[in-house]
């Protein structure tokens, strides 16, 4: 391996992150270019450790997408690269389906869009009445459903460590516990400050997800938006709650916001979870009910869109809040379509944080968003569906590395 000055390692591409986008990203880079020195750093000890490892493990169809999207054609054209992948590499997935599940007149008129979008979008989708609903799901209750048959569970962690394992065994290098402290973009190369060393790169490409404003603000990159975080709360059924649902149970979502609202997920570990909802954060890394980072608090507060944010959705930010301390609120989000499912049915089960990005007007980023420099790219909002379109995220950053490349 070449030296820079001052003794520090050289590399050709240095990924940042190694959830599923940067493990797909790294695995792919070291395809398309054998002879490249590719460097994947990750901060934490294991692959996949934040939002990968704690999603619900769903193969999306690509059912709420505006048509013409990135998350539209991501979506659709990762599903079937997922399913591929775990395919070739002898990965467990199940391609269950899903009902989308209208339990009132109003979500009913918001079933007859999505299922609009889905024929927009070419998906395959079936509407069902309320006796077909019954047929399909005897537990489950509503007017109507949409039924997805595409949609799918898989374990991305498993995926991940698959990832990690083919771009190593490719020759890439993978540096667990590292993290990035600096960066420092000159004409002819990025310097890397780590906790533990320091590399250089020619070109830089950043998946980190929760810390992707940062990584910007460290380059000095202009953008408008910051993350905030959403803690996405879960239980798991009791096992004898296993086969309460054939398919994977979903609500009509609110338009509005990129949360999917509270559902009933096989995991393909054979278990039921029911969840996430979307409560506001105050630690971009807490996962426990209480938590708050200082940093995090004091970044958010001195960000106009988050108050603008707040101001949008104090109902649904109060709601969210209170059904996450108040359990019969939660379960009532369940029982409105599955009244099956009693208190004591809601054991604890790990939660996940949502790094979505909010611009300085208050709004919501929905689709996938970049941002550049002459050596650099990041992935700024990758929220779900990113770990079903992992593999053309990867795709779309490397096609546009290569304009990069050639432009310098």
């Amino acid at each position: 391996m070449s030296e820079a000055s001052g003794g520090s390692a050289v590399y050709d591409i240095t990924v940042i992150g190694a959830g599923i986008v940067g493990l797909s990203t790294a695995w792919q880079l070291q395809q398309r270019y054998p002879k490249y020195r590719i460097l994947l750093i990750e901060k934490e000890v294991e692959v996949g450790s934040h939002q990968t490892g704690h999603n619900s493990g769903v193969i999306h169809a690509g059912v709420y997408y505006a048509p013409g999207s990135l998350k539209a054609d991501f979506c659709q054209r990762g599903a079937t690269a997922t399913k591929a992948f775990c395919l070739q590499y002898n990965i467990k997935f199940d391609e269950c389906g899903k009902l989308l599940v209208a339990t009132n007149i109003a979500e009913q008129e918001r079933m007859e869009a999505l299922y609009l979008r889905c024929q927009e979008n070419n998906l395959e989708v079936y509407k069902l009445g309320q006796a077909e609903l019954k047929e399909r799901e005897p537990n489950v209750k509503g007017l109507a459903a949409l039924y997805v048959p595409s949609t799918g569970i898989v374990s991305y962690r498993e995926i991940c460590q698959k990832l990690a394992d083919l771009f190593v065994g490719k020759g890439g290098e993978l540096r667990l516990g590292t993290e990035v402290v600096g960066l420092d973009e000159s004409h002819e190369r990025v310097a890397i400050t780590l906790n533990n060393d320091v590399v250089n790169t020619s070109y830089l490409v950043s998946c980190s997800g929760l810390m992707a404003d940062r990584l910007t603000k460290m380059l000095n990159i202009p953008t408008d938006f910051q993350i905030i975080p959403f803690r996405g709360e879960y239980y798991r059924l009791p096992t004898k709650h296993n086969q309460i649902v054939n398919h994977l149970i979903y609500p009509i979502p609110d338009p509005d916001l990129p949360f999917l609202g509270v559902h009933l997920t096989r995991m393909i570990d054979g278990s039921v979870t029911v969840g996430p909802n979307a409560v506001q954060g105050w630690k971009r890394e807490g996962y426990g009910r209480i938590n708050i980072n200082l940093r995090d608090v004091f970044d958010m507060v001195r960000f106009p869109g988050f108050w603008k944010l707040l101001m949008n959705h104090w109902k649904t930010g109060l709601m969210e809040t209170k059904n996450s301390w108040y359990k019969p609120g939660y379960l009532a989000q369940v029982q409105k379509y599955c009244d099956l499912v009693s208190l004591d049915d809601l054991q604890e089960y790990p939660a996940g944080i949502r790094a979505q990005a909010v611009m300085k007007d208050g709004s919501l980023v929905h689709d996938f968003l970049f941002a550049q420099s002459a050596r650099t790219l990041h992935v700024c909002n990758a929220p779900s569906p990113a770990a079903t379109s992992a593999f053309p995220i990867g795709e779309y950053i490397i096609n546009k590395l290569d304009d990069q490349i050639t432009s310098v």
